[in-house]
């Protein structure tokens, strides 16, 4: 199943740093979205995309997990030739990341 199922996602931008948080639909989802959803696995449905590190930060209060990503945006916005230097259209590839059915 796709993430976007059980969960939605907000995405922002610091310089050449990207910051996903992935928020539950339902706060009973979010157990599963921790344990699905790791750094490492994050980092690979990126692959090169994401050059650095990949950092996850729990936030089970909200049912969220937040995703800093670094070199994520080619150098950044002032800097960048890509077309999404913001990186807006990451939440949306995050969203579609495969998860085992329930």
């Amino acid at each position: 199943m796709k993430l976007r199922q059980i969960a939605h996602a907000r995405t922002g931008d610091k310089g050449d740093t990207s910051s996903i948080s992935l928020i539950a639909f339902d706060p009973k989802d979010y157990a599963r979205l921790a344990q699905e959803v790791t750094a490492t696995r994050v980092k690979a449905h990126f692959g090169a995309l994401v050059a650095g590190e990949v950092i996850r930060y729990e936030i089970p209060s909200l049912g969220a997990l937040n995703f800093v990503m670094r070199q994520a945006l080619g150098g950044g916005v002032t800097r960048s030739l890509i077309l999404d230097t913001h990186g807006k259209s990451l939440s949306s590839a995050l969203l579609d990341f495969d998860i085992p059915d329930a």
